[in-house]
């Protein structure tokens, strides 16, 4: 709640400046769907900053400081956040959509995940700190000794660019994000929690509980963005909210131990990145696309979707993922 007011008191005038500051808005890719230069085009971006604001302000008010998993969450948040604040400075200043070079980004991206894998690492019980749960199976932990370092920064990097490759359509990425980050919530405080953990055979993460509050605000800034961003969206998150978005439940849950059952609440934003691998390496060997367009989302305004209705549609995949990955915590 603190966060979702927050969004509300900072959102009007948070998004007059941009209007003001940016002159012409977001630059709209070119070899993106042609009707978005006409309903995209003049719309300000870096609208991410009002979440990242009503995120941490709510996390700092409310959740246990002295716990080190509330301040890894919050630091790849932010952190990953100021990659993408830069990224769409640059587009913004040059009047350019490509922004910052991707390998660039990318070797950003990869050194916090680093930092924070090796913080969580040191914080995590010995019997969890290298190893990786098997969602569905009660005692199956998988020893990756050192390579649990490479597994985590494939899910924080991967989660980023996920939600960013997600972001292309007014609410589609903040929507499943709130349902991944409500998912997420409940997972948290349940590994956290030594009763609720032992009755349902988690494997329990002493203070991970406390990320719940980090979630919950995550949740409640999500909302405050949607009031804007709902169709005809009056601001775009940009990179500084979608790669602080995905960085933010990859990091949560390389904590709680649930990086498997990310990749199922998440499955959309998987599936939107599989496109677009999938339209790159076909291209290349074979000179044909599989899609009209890549991401996923695209394709299917190419074919004639109208965007409320892609959108809509692909909240209730998100939902349902969702209500998959939940079925984990029981179903072992």
């Amino acid at each position: 709640m603190t966060a979702l007011i927050i969004s509300f008191l900072l959102g009007p005038a948070l998004i007059d400046l941009l209007r003001a500051r940016q002159s012409g808005g977001q630059p709209i890719r070119s070899d993106g769907p042609a009707s978005h230069l006409i309903t995209k085009a003049g719309t300000p971006t870096m609208g991410g900053v009002m979440i990242l604001l009503a995120l941490s302000i709510s996390t700092l008010l409310w959740a246990d400081l002295t716990n080190g998993f509330v301040w890894i969450a919050l630091g790849v948040t932010i952190a990953y956040g100021m990659i993408g604040f830069v990224d769409d400075y640059r587009k913004v200043i040059r009047r350019d959509s490509k922004g910052l070079p991707g390998k660039i980004r990318l070797t950003l991206e990869a050194l916090v995940a680093i930092a924070a894998v090796l913080w969580i690492i040191e914080l995590l019980p010995d019997a969890l700190s290298t190893t990786l749960a098997v969602p569905f199976f009660k005692n199956v932990l998988i020893n990756l000794h050192w390579g649990f370092i490479l597994l985590a920064i494939v899910v924080m990097v991967g989660a980023s660019n996920a939600v960013n490759l997600t972001d292309g359509l007014d609410g589609l990425a903040i929507v499943p994000v709130m349902i991944v980050a409500g998912v997420f919530t409940m997972i948290a405080y349940l590994v956290g929690n030594t009763v609720f953990s032992n009755y349902l055979q988690l494997h329990h993460v002493p203070g991970a509980g406390e990320l719940s509050v980090f979630c919950g605000a995550l949740v409640g800034a999500g909302l405050g963005f949607l009031w804007f961003n709902a169709p005809p969206a009056k601001v775009f998150m940009g990179d500084t909210g979608s790669l602080a978005l995905g960085g933010a439940v990859g990091a949560v849950s390389v904590i709680t131990k649930h990086e498997l059952v990310l990749a199922i609440v998440g499955g959309l934003f998987v599936l939107e990145t599989v496109s677009v691998i999938v339209q790159v390496l076909s291209f290349k060997l074979t000179g044909k696309r599989v899609f009209r367009m890549a991401p996923l989302h695209h394709h299917f305004e190419q074919k004639g979707w109208a965007e409320s209705t892609i959108v809509i549609r692909f909240w209730i995949i998100a939902s349902i993922l969702a209500l998959i990955g939940l079925s984990t915590l029981k179903l072992r």
